[in-house]
C-alpha cells in the first residue's frame, strides 16, 4: 500500500466528520479509491488537536474531488454542531493551497443541497496518526458487528441511494448482502 500512497498518479485528501470507522467504510466502498488510512488528523491553530479522520488516496480520472466532498457531506452530520465535535471534527483536510481553494469552492457550491448551513470546515493538513492495524478496515473485516449494522450500514444505504454509480457494488455486497 505504501507504493500506492506515494504514487504521483493519485491525489490525497483528508475527511473528518463522525467516527473514523464510518468514514473509512464509506470511502473504502467507492470506485477510484486506491487507499484509505484511518486514524486522527490535526490541522493548525485552534484545530491543532487530533480528531478522528481518514486520509483518502484517489484517482481523479475516476472520481472527482467534488464527488468525494459531496459524498462526505451527505454521509455525516455536516450541518450539526454537537457536543462531540472536537472528537469528530467536520472537516476537509487539504494538502496544498490549490486543493484548499478547490475544496472551499466545492463546499460553497454544495450549500444549496442542504436546508441548514454546512458547518464542515476546509482546513490545512498538519499531522496524521494512524490507528492500530487491528482497528482498521473495520467495516469489511467485521460487517455483521452491531456497530456496523447500527451506524455504518445506514450511511452505506445513503451512498447507494444518492451515489450508486460511484459505489464498488461488488465490494459493498461483501458487507451488505443484496444491498439490503
Amino acid at each position: 500500500m505504501d507504493n500506492i500512497m506515494h504514487s504521483e498518479e493519485f491525489s490525497k485528501i483528508g475527511f473528518g466528520g463522525g467516527c473514523h470507522w464510518c468514514t473509512e467504510g464509506i470511502f473504502e466502498s467507492l470506485i477510484g479509491i486506491k487507499a484509505v488510512n484511518q486514524g486522527w488528523i490535526a490541522s493548525i491553530g485552534c484545530d491543532a488537536e487530533l480528531s478522528e479522520a481518514v486520509e483518502v488516496y484517489f484517482d481523479e480520472s475516476i472520481i472527482s474531488l467534488q464527488t468525494l466532498i459531496e459524498i462526505h457531506l451527505h454521509t455525516h452530520a455536516s450541518t450539526a454542531n454537537h457536543s462531540m465535535r472536537q472528537k469528530y471534527r467536520s472537516a476537509i483536510y487539504t494538502y496544498n493551497d490549490a486543493q484548499n481553494q478547490d475544496a472551499k469552492r466545492v463546499l460553497d457550491s454544495l450549500q444549496c443541497d442542504f436546508d441548514k448551513k454546512i458547518i464542515t470546515q476546509v482546513l490545512p493538513f498538519d499531522a496524521f496518526k494512524k490507528n492500530k492495524d487491528e482497528l482498521t478496515n473495520y467495516l469489511y473485516s467485521s460487517p455483521d458487528k452491531p456497530f456496523c449494522k447500527t451506524y455504518i450500514h445506514p450511511k452505506l444505504r445513503i451512498l447507494l441511494a444518492r451515489f450508486k454509480h460511484q459505489v464498488n457494488e461488488r465490494k459493498l455486497a461483501l458487507c451488505i448482502p443484496n444491498n439490503d
